[in-house]
């Protein structure tokens, strides 16, 4: 019988610095150690020279009354409400303007980059003309070019525009209709039930095609569960629900949703900045896709719709996921830019607030953090996708 030979065991490690496992021990302490004494010497710095000028430190200002208005709010504020209130809008506003650029963006950068590999060559040539100019106009020269047309080439309330009735452009913004009532609550829930169960039969749908290779209609049952599910609940609650429709009264207009000036201007600069780079991180996604596919798909008989829709562009997702999170952390980040054309962002709330308590670094930080944690949220939610996307290898 053949004997069990010993496993060899690892070698011992001695405390030489002839070892190279002990020398980076050694050098990462030290490294830590002199990141952790330059971070003890800034602080403790700043600590005692703001001790010395007789500034105080801390966060209890969020407390205090605010004392100044904000021009736009999603949510109740006066200005006797405190700090943390203040910033807490400014923090909504900017997560509204950003949350809307990146669904736009996504949307008409998707059918831009799609346009730059048609076969048409004007729609090509247009197509890729809008990237170019879009991308090399800086941001906040696009932001001041939407701002000045709204407050200076739109006419003022009395002659404002009416192209849908209901709907006013002027240079205080654009007015629209919109609910009030009881039953805008029930309106609201039926429709998150409906996006919930929109996204359950998509996955349904998937597997069971991925099953038996047959297609489930999702886009027509999608449109019916958004239609239904709504007006069932608001029908089975009973609330009452009416459209409210702006009106001019005297000087400016009354009721409806405004979208302000500021508002409409950082939206527009945003969405056609970005979609111009989602543009081209889809047109390379989609050419990264090999020609076999495409002949594959050809082979099959798809229309060139399907085959963009059902072959092309799940495919061509595995490319597009990783450079278009970075479109999306710069979009959010870019909206900063707000604080040049007077929109109430977290930036401007939150200089606004420092200039008045003189709690600069408090300030800086709480700006640092708001965009800190939004940025990683998307970031952790993108690479979620990119991961469940991915190519499993066996």
């Amino acid at each position: 019988m053949a004997q069990n030979t010993p496993a060899p065991q690892a070698p011992r490690r001695r405390l030489s610095w002839n070892d190279p496992f002990t020398r980076g021990i050694i050098y990462q302490v030290l490294i830590l150690g002199m990141l952790g004494f330059c971070v003890w010497y800034l602080v403790s710095n700043t600590l005692h020279n703001l001790a010395v000028r007789n500034i105080s430190t801390g966060f209890g200002f969020l407390d205090r009354e605010a004392g100044f208005a904000i021009g736009e709010s999603s949510i109740a504020y006066t200005p006797s409400d405190t700090y943390g209130r203040a910033i807490l809008v400014g923090l909504i506003n900017t997560l509204k303007v950003s949350v809307i650029g990146i669904v736009a963006a996504t949307l008409i950068g998707t059918v831009l980059g799609i346009a730059r590999l048609s076969r048409n060559w004007l729609i090509s040539r247009l197509a890729g003309l809008y990237v170019e100019v879009m991308r090399n106009v800086p941001l906040l020269l696009q932001l001041f070019f939407w701002y000045a047309l709204i407050t200076e080439a739109l006419p003022g309330p009395r002659q404002a525009l009416n192209p849908v009735s209901g709907v006013f452009l002027s240079n205080r913004g654009l007015k629209l209709p919109t609910l009030q009532g009881d039953g805008l609550n029930w309106l609201l829930l039926g429709l998150g039930a409906a996006i919930v169960a929109v996204v359950l039969l998509a996955h349904w749908a998937r597997r069971r095609q991925e099953q038996t290779g047959r297609i489930f209609p999702v886009a027509r049952a999608s449109a019916a569960l958004l239609l239904v599910l709504p007006a069932a609940a608001l029908l089975l609650s009973g609330a009452p629900i009416a459209l409210d429709v702006p009106e001019l009264r005297g000087f400016n207009f009354a009721g409806g949703l405004t979208l302000s000036p500021e508002f409409a201007a950082l939206l527009a600069g945003l969405i056609i900045y970005t979609s111009a780079f989602v543009a081209e991180v889809v047109r390379s996604g989609i050419q990264a896709v090999g020609k076999g596919q495409w002949e594959a798909a050809q082979a099959l008989g798809l229309t060139r719709s399907r085959m963009m829709r059902l072959v092309i562009l799940p495919q061509a997702l595995r490319v597009i996921v990783p450079p278009m999170t970075s479109q999306y952390l710069n979009l959010t980040k870019n909206s900063s830019l707000a604080v040049a054309i007077g929109y109430p962002d977290i930036v401007s709330v939150v200089n606004t607030t420092l200039n008045q308590t003189g709690q600069a670094i408090e300030g800086i930080l709480i700006i640092m953090a708001a965009y800190l944690t939004v940025s990683l949220s998307i970031s952790i939610f993108m690479n979620w996708y990119n991961n469940r996307i991915a190519l499993v290898e066996r």
